[in-house]
């Protein structure tokens, strides 16, 4: 190929929290041409490829020598800092934020906390869950409750839940059933073979029958919940159960009462079958960050520094040390864009360094912004599947500094 345009496969998509790492890039005259096997939503994470290059301190146009040593006075001087993790992060990054949080005693949160009540219920009761590839492989009885892959993560029933081919499911959707558990206005997939409608009030409800209905225990005479319990006798008889949940803010319960029901649903379901909970996550590399997290501290997300050790602050978290006045300072790390609107809010009156993809365009106005390229575009390292799995990331482009280096060049700087 001429020096124009060039083809590089087996690129990471950071999307979603599928991670497809099918994608094929043909790049051309620097910018990104197509990105072929990636969804929509795929070639719009990946756009172009172009970014901005902007570092700026106080408004204005500065070397990265001296932003990075206004930002290292500026946490130095801090009482209470913060530091925030957003996405589009690659797990070198991440490991290097946690080093500085650790360094400068701060609390360390970030967007996976928008996913908390998923993760502590999982932290208390457990969660028997699985590898996409297992799914893939082995899961002849889906249930889909209460969310629809095609608005979100486009590529996950096609790559592995419904269509592929299986050493379990050798006619591949043939050789399943899909069940789409309509809850309110959530519903499911749209080509289900079957449908079971549960009102948003009932949903733990139903979600405790079927649990007593699978343990074999009397569950109620209610007719409300009669097609709930044909649901869990059905899931019963099967081979293999995937009961597939989204964990992301806007479809998982705030309260994590729904989240618990569906982890001990799933652990029941695995006496008198095999069943996995696949909780569906976002793109940027967020399940990384609850990986590495966990790996450096013992805590997915909210861990808290200033003891002097790692401490877990799931309550109140970032955003509730921000409404109440206790942080003067934040370091912010990854893409803005990504930040939930209370804690971009939060953010304006506080003191901020900025590093990541476009922070320059923050509409919290950092006093320091250096722009970063983005992971798996830009940057190298590696990434977490939305089940854990790690996965390479390959730059196809060449772009402003990595966050990783300008993390450990700050860290530097703050000395021991």
């Amino acid at each position: 190929m001429s020096a124009a345009g060039r083809t590089v496969e087996h690129i990471t998509c950071l999307g979603c929290g599928c991670a497809c790492d099918d994608i094929c890039v043909v790049v051309q005259h620097d910018r990104i041409g197509e990105a072929r096997n990636a969804c929509a939503l795929g070639a719009a994470w990946f756009g172009d490829g172009s970014i901005t290059q902007d570092v700026r301190v106080h408004g204005r146009t500065a070397s990265l020598e001296q932003a990075l040593d206004e930002a290292a006075r500026i946490l130095r001087a801090a009482q209470r800092p913060l530091v925030y993790l957003a996405v589009d992060l690659s797990c070198e990054a991440q490991r290097e934020a946690v080093a500085l949080a650790d360094r400068l005693g701060a609390m360390l949160d970030g967007v996976s906390s928008g996913a908390a009540a998923g993760i502590l219920a999982a932290q208390r009761r457990g969660r028997a869950g699985a590898t996409l590839g297992e799914i893939r492989q082995r899961a002849d009885v889906i249930v889909f409750w209460g969310t629809d892959p095609a608005e979100r993560y486009p590529r996950f029933t096609s790559r592995y839940a419904v269509e592929p081919r299986g050493l379990q499911t050798p006619e591949g959707r043939s050789s399943r059933t899909v069940i789409a558990v309509d809850v309110g206005a959530k519903r499911g997939p749209r080509d289900a073979a079957a449908r079971v409608a549960v009102a948003p009030g009932d949903e733990i409800d139903a979600l405790g029958v079927m649990r007593a209905t699978v343990q074999s225990r009397r569950a109620t005479e209610d007719e409300r919940f009669q097609s709930a319990v044909e649901l869990a006798r059905r899931m019963s008889a099967g081979r293999y159960v995937a009961l597939v949940a989204d964990g992301e803010p806007g479809a998982a319960p705030a309260d994590g009462d729904v989240a618990e029901a569906l982890v001990t649903l799933a652990q029941a379901l695995n006496a008198p079958t095999r069943c996995a909970l696949v909780v569906l996550r976002g793109g940027g590399n967020r399940s990384g960050a609850e990986a590495v997290l966990t790996w450096q501290t013992g805590f997915p997300f909210a861990v808290d520094f200033a003891p002097g050790y790692p401490s877990y602050r799931p309550r109140p978290g970032a955003i509730g040390l921000l409404a109440v006045g206790e942080l003067d300072a934040a370091l912010v790390i990854g893409s803005p864009a990504s930040l939930p609107e209370p804690m971009a809010t939060g953010l304006a009156p506080l003191v901020t360094v900025a590093i990541g993809p476009r922070v320059s365009a923050a509409s919290f106005k950092p006093a320091v912004a250096v722009d970063t390229g983005v992971a798996g575009i830009h940057e190298g390292g590696t990434a977490f599947r939305m089940d854990d799995v790690p996965l390479p990331l390959r730059p196809v482009l060449t772009g402003p500094p990595t966050a990783a280096g300008t993390l450990r060049s700050l860290r530097e700087r703050l000395g021991a």
